[in-house]
């Protein structure tokens, strides 16, 4: 029987296509589900900072770099130290506020303030005037400035969270209704310390960190980390009436100055109160480590640049001081979070060092994200592949646990040309990219693609909105039930429920591997290095 030439022709391209994608990288569920289960185990005690179960995921992490064939990166080895300062504030410490009469104010800590130190001493005693500074910050591109030049050294900063609101003559100002870095509370501390200031606080209110106080209360009741010597000597929220309080002894209205804040004109004002604190810490010395390796490129020129994968090893840890006998859940095991992203890099780097792409391919595992984005801020510190030849960061945080979807989150692509590249490979895989609507909540900022960010590398959260509510997955499969679940993991943030269950169905976490290794390798192949949008505030940093 004679076959038709073009009945040869398409056998022979389908037989092109199947050989192809036969040998092109594919993320298998198997291992994807192995690491996760062991990693999210009891074993991990919840992969803690300074805790043995964080000692415990390191080495695993090494060990399976290793197996699965990747290159050490730092020294030699797969690991990177990152020096962290652990805090613990004890029972004899307080802050006391008196105005001019004499009259004295001692919030009660919990309840009405949290406070702690980041200086790195034990034994602090402080007596400050307190300052109001609007926002505390400084923003060149709004041609915005709550400073003004005025000096602060020695002063304890008293200050709103979120942004300047927009207005109607100003409607995209800072980002309109959406949240900027300058909105965070890390950015607040951070620019105290660049002040020269003694300490800064934050006036806690829901709506405008996007948390209720039991947020910053259950943060400072435990230990805190930092990177060693960068923060304020005291720092810490206070409750929203508690403040009005203050303000109101010192002979002010709070919600008078917080609209004279809304203003560019706006100068900070000496509250007419001073603050005495006697700050008592146990303060201990910690190296953690992050986790490198590499799969170099195959391109002789552009094997010199790199593209990282990146997704935290860490969560909550255990309550070591809980007796296991007492019948209560003491450990916080952080299956999806984030559990899910380092399993799935593991899985990716098993199939890329397979498949070398042109660029060289950075697999890395940050530490201590959830005390502050501790590993990612060190790594851009102190890179092992440098920044100015970093195409792009591509984090896993938080992973789809309940089926596959028809399309992919991918907020904060938008601000650089891996958001073109993001379409192509979706349409690729039959996806579509979810809409970008306004980050509310400031989950750009909060996860470790933000320090390549800051450092000038185009970096966003591969399906980041999922879990903060500022996005969605749409669903193969029964959207309704897939959407129910997904919102009921906001009980188990951040909770000891936060576990590994046989039951899920991975096959949605797998395309999600899948879409960010495929976004690898079009970035990790493409002719040019990655860039910001223009006019982005992050394509202005020299890296």
């Amino acid at each position: 029987m004679r076959i038709p030439a073009l009945a040869i022709a398409t056998s022979l391209a389908l037989a092109s296509f199947h050989a192809h994608a036969q040998n092109a990288p594919t993320v298998s569920e198997g291992p994807l589900r192995a690491h996760l289960s062991f990693l999210a185990d009891d074993l991990l005690e919840g992969r803690g900072t300074g805790q043995r179960g964080g000692d415990l995921a390191v080495r695993y992490l090494e060990t399976q770099a290793a197996v699965i064939g990747l290159k050490p990166l730092a020294g030699g080895g797969y690991r990177m130290p990152v020096k962290i300062e652990g805090t613990k504030l004890l029972a004899n410490s307080f802050v006391r506020f008196q105005n001019a009469a004499g009259k004295q104010i001692t919030p009660l800590n919990g309840s009405e303030i949290v406070f702690g130190t980041a200086g790195g001493k034990t034994d602090i005693s402080i007596d400050a005037p307190l300052v109001f500074v609007g926002y505390g910050a400084i923003a060149p591109e709004e041609k915005w400035d709550d400073y003004k030049g005025i000096d602060m050294k020695g002063k304890i900063l008293v200050m709103m969270v979120n942004d300047p609101q927009p207005t109607a003559e100003e409607p995209n100002r800072f980002a309109g209704k959406a949240y900027t870095y300058y909105g965070r509370w890390l950015y607040k501390f951070e620019e105290a310390v660049r002040q020269g200031a003694a300490g800064a606080l934050l006036i806690h209110t829901t709506p405008s960190a996007s948390y209720p106080w039991s947020v910053p209360a259950n943060g400072f009741s435990h230990e805190r980390f930092h990177l060693a010597g960068s923060g304020n000597a005291i720092e810490g929220w206070l409750q929203e009436e508690v403040a009005r309080s203050l303000f109101a002894a010192g002979g002010f209205d709070l919600d008078a100055l917080r609209a004279q804040a809304e203003q560019r004109d706006f100068r900070p004002v000496d509250l007419k109160l001073n603050v005495h604190a006697e700050i008592h810490s146990a303060i201990r010395q910690i190296e953690q480590f992050n986790v490198a390796g590499i799969v170099p490129g195959s391109d002789p020129k552009l094997k010199q640049q790199a593209v990282v994968y990146s997704a935290h090893w860490d969560h909550l840890g255990m309550d070591e001081g809980v007796s296991k006998e007492d019948g209560h859940d003491h450990i916080w095991n952080g299956a999806i979070d984030n559990a899910s992203g380092s399993a799935a890099l593991l899985a990716m780097a098993a199939e890329a060092v397979k498949h070398p792409a042109k660029r060289t391919q950075v697999f890395l595992w940050p530490a201590a994200e959830e005390q502050g984005l501790l590993g990612s801020a060190a790594y851009v510190r102190n890179p092992a592949w440098p920044l100015n030849q970093t195409t792009a960061d591509l984090n896993l945080d938080s992973m789809n646990f309940v089926g596959r979807t028809i399309d992919m989150g991918v907020a904060g692509a938008e601000r650089s040309s891996l958001y073109e590249a993001a379409g192509k490979v979706a349409r690729k895989m039959g996806l579509k990219l979810a809409p970008t609507i306004p980050d509310l909540s400031g989950a750009y900022f909060r996860a470790d693609h933000f320090n390549f960010a800051k450092a000038g590398v185009p970096a966003f959260n591969v399906g980041s909105a999922v879990f903060s509510g500022d996005g969605h997955f749409e669903f193969e499969h029964d959207q309704e039930h897939s959407s129910a679940r997904m919102v009921s993991f906001k009980k188990d943030y951040h909770q000891t429920s936060d576990e590994y269950h046989p039951s899920w169905d991975l096959s949605g976490m797998v395309q999600q591997a899948q879409f960010t290794l495929n976004l690898g390798y079009a970035v990790g192949n493409a002719a040019e290095m990655q860039s910001w949008k223009a006019g982005d505030a992050f394509g202005k940093v020299k890296r």
